[in-house]
């Protein structure tokens, strides 16, 4: 039988989604979650009991005024935290936008090289719009631990994945760009949300491996419900009782995939999709979450939280043991000898360079700077060198 507590929780959160109650408590004891109807993309606004904002991802590029509308409606001031999960277009489209028009404190990204225009251009607009450019790093005098981001009144959100330096990122998978998404779950109370970027089997694989509560509420579905993604062993480490999909209507990809639909449903987890409900829209009292679709009838979806504890990490995270195994097909992975690979970048971070009078930075392994002889600045950070200077476009730190 329910607890008289469970049940008064209950009635509060459904209380909230009739006319008026939602005015009169907005701002006071809750956490939100909007999941942004981007089309084939993801995006989504954390908004914590205090007022702190993290946009994770900003869809692709059409759907970027949209975005811009959503985030003018709902953020007052600059954003806290900008996490843009992983290098890929349908994850970065609408950022450089938001950043001119509400501006962020803080840029995350997972550090991970790769080639594409959009992806640089988006970090010359996080050069000139955002103070300070962070990296899941693991906190030098404790490597064994989770970063944790505190968003106040209790709610905080730890990045699950990578952990470069103490773990190298993946390399030889189907993705290596979706294989090193950041990986992040948000707790408040008993609750939790699980962000999962486009993470493929070897991130799941990688983090069951670890000492991790991995039990969320609410799942944001990997890769847009593609099939490979949210295997059966992740999501029975995640229980999810919500699970919602960031998907395109009649895409190109056949997202989301039946595989994984029936995954979920052996799960028991209600399934959001924003291409049939539109945006979806999550909000936590610190006991149960209240879920609901713009274009889904009827009253919001109630899930109580099962997280027993705030804390995720549940003992010391220690390093992989196992590589990435090369899929059938595939050539095998770049050796250390090669250049611009994810392994050799780990090894040269925490060094950035600038030449004098230059308005850029380098890598320290960069071409340039072994040709050139002119007076250097020598950054601890990408962090600190993106404060003074933007990337270089020859070597892309």
């Amino acid at each position: 039988m329910m607890s008289f507590a469970r049940l008064l929780a209950l009635l509060v959160l459904l209380l909230a989604t009739l006319p008026g109650w939602a005015l009169a408590q907005s701002g006071n004891q809750s956490l939100t979650v909007h999941f942004f109807d981007v089309g084939q993309g993801d995006a989504a606004l954390v908004i914590s009991p205090t007022g702190k904002t993290v946009l994770i991802d900003g869809g692709p590029p059409e759907s970027r005024m949209h975005l811009e509308r959503r985030l003018r409606d709902l953020v007052q001031g600059p954003l806290d935290l900008v996490i843009l999960t992983h290098p890929h277009l349908d994850h970065l489209g609408g950022i450089s936008n938001a950043l001119r028009t509400v501006g962020a404190r803080r840029f995350m990204d997972p550090g991970f090289d790769h080639p594409s225009e959009a992806y640089r251009d988006l970090l010359n607009v996080v050069g000139d719009e955002v103070g300070q450019v962070m990296k899941p790093l693991p906190d030098p005098s404790d490597p064994s631990s989770l970063l944790t981001i505190g968003l106040g009144d209790g709610a905080a959100l730890t990045v699950l994945w990578p952990r470069v330096p103490e773990d190298p990122f993946l390399k030889g998978t189907r993705s290596d760009a979706n294989s090193n998404s950041i990986v992040a779950k948000l707790t408040y109370g008993k609750t939790a949300f699980l962000f999962t970027g486009d993470a493929e089997p070897d991130t799941e694989a990688t983090l069951l491996r670890k000492n991790i509560d991995f039990t969320s509420t609410v799942l944001k579905v990997a890769h847009h419900g593609g099939r490979h993604s949210s295997t059966a062993a992740f999501l029975a480490a995640v229980k999810p009782q919500a699970a919602v999909i960031s998907v395109g209507a009649k895409n190109d990809y056949g997202h989301p995939t039946a595989q994984v639909l029936e995954r979920l449903r052996a799960e028991k987890a209600q399934v959001f999709r924003t291409d049939l409900d539109g945006e979806v829209v999550a909000t936590s009292d610190g006991n149960v979450v209240s879920v609901r679709g713009e274009r889904r009838s009827g009253a919001s979806v109630l899930v109580a939280g099962e997280v027993t504890s705030n804390a995720v990490a549940l003992g010391p995270i220690t390093r992989g043991t196992r590589k990435a195994s090369t899929p059938r097909g595939r050539s095998a992975p770049a050796t250390s000898s090669d250049t611009n690979t994810p392994t050799q970048r780990g090894a040269s971070e925490g060094r950035y360079i600038s030449l004098k009078g230059s308005k850029v930075f380098h890598k320290a392994s960069c071409k340039t700077l072994k040709r050139s002889k002119s007076e250097r600045t020598e950054y601890a950070s990408r962090g600190e060198a993106m404060r003074e200077r933007r990337p270089a476009e020859d070597c892309h730190p």
